[in-house]
């Protein structure tokens, strides 16, 4: 039985295993994330501060397998870059810490790739690291199309001829696919774990931010709400990172939209946030939540 994955940009297949198979281990598809793949395989298609290097870390690992390649909408205002404000740099700091405050939030995650874009629609809770949504490609066939969840090392992906408009609060029981998640050479992959580092249990280190290279760049508003646009840090041993995500951050510190470049997609990965309301995660039989 044969099945397209989605996890491959421009369509190329993965292989991936059924839940509750058992067998050898794959050192491929595994790449030391501890999770055992099998004999018979599917395709288908408290507030505290970092120590001084932390941000570097926590912040940067959104910069995985991003190139340098973001604007800003053709409706924002006076654009930078320039220097943040103390102001910002303490919104900037906080914005992670804002989405873990709230547990979970609504997304909508657009992957663009050479065959169209597949277009995640659902919820991350940021205290488990699991997310989970439906799957819909827009400008290519269906093959893509199902139910995702995944933390930062497994995904799950459940095929659906007819995948609904929004994810079924209880994700189903049968037909269960798992692989151990790419974090290089998958755009679909790298937009997962980018999402999920969008929470942290504590806000990044303000002084570190600014002499890392975040910046302010402009004004903007996302779905009526007046937001200021920034530029993340760069990524620790990735000279040249800064300004590879940018954040739209309102005036109390939360984020609403974040963009990346990743390497392996032609155009900006984007991250919606509030799109619906957020329904808390229920994990799929067998995915571990990560703390």
């Amino acid at each position: 039985m044969s099945r397209t994955v989605i996890d491959n940009q421009n369509n190329v297949p993965s292989m991936c295993r059924k839940v509750g198979e058992s067998g050898g281990e794959s050192a491929d598809l595994l790449a030391s994330r501890g999770v055992r793949s099998m004999r018979f395989q599917w395709r288908f298609p408290r507030h505290r501060w970092l120590r001084p290097r932390g941000v570097i870390i926590v912040m940067g690992i959104v910069a995985i397998g991003v190139t340098t390649f973001l604007i800003v909408g053709n409706d924002s205002g006076p654009t930078g870059p320039r220097a943040l404000t103390s102001d910002e740099v303490n919104r900037l700091a906080i914005t992670r810490f804002r989405n873990y405050e709230t547990e979970g939030r609504a997304v909508t995650i657009t992957v663009p790739s050479t065959a169209g874009e597949l277009v995640i629609t659902g919820s991350v809770d940021y205290r488990a690291k699991i997310g989970y949504g439906v799957v819909h490609g827009t400008g290519r066939d269906s093959s893509s199309d199902g139910l995702i969840q995944w933390n930062n090392a497994t995904v799950f992906f459940h095929p659906m001829d007819a995948a609904p408009a929004e994810a079924p609060a209880s994700p189903p029981g049968p037909n269960w696919h798992r692989r151990s998640l790419q974090t290089t050479g998958s755009s679909l992959d790298s937009s997962l774990l980018i999402v999920l580092s969008l929470g942290s249990d504590r806000p990044d280190n303000a002084e570190l931010l600014p002499q890392n290279g975040a910046a302010w760049v402009g004004h903007d508003q996302v779905d009526g709400r007046q937001v200021d646009v920034m530029t993340g840090p760069g990524a620790r041993g990735k000279p040249g990172s800064a300004g590879n995500v940018r954040y739209w951050i309102d005036s109390e510190g939360t984020m609403y939209r974040v963009q990346a470049s990743v390497a392996s997609a032609p155009r900006p990965v984007v991250i919606d946030f509030d799109t619906r309301e957020y329904v808390p995660v229920q994990p799929v039989p067998g995915l571990t939540p990560t703390r």
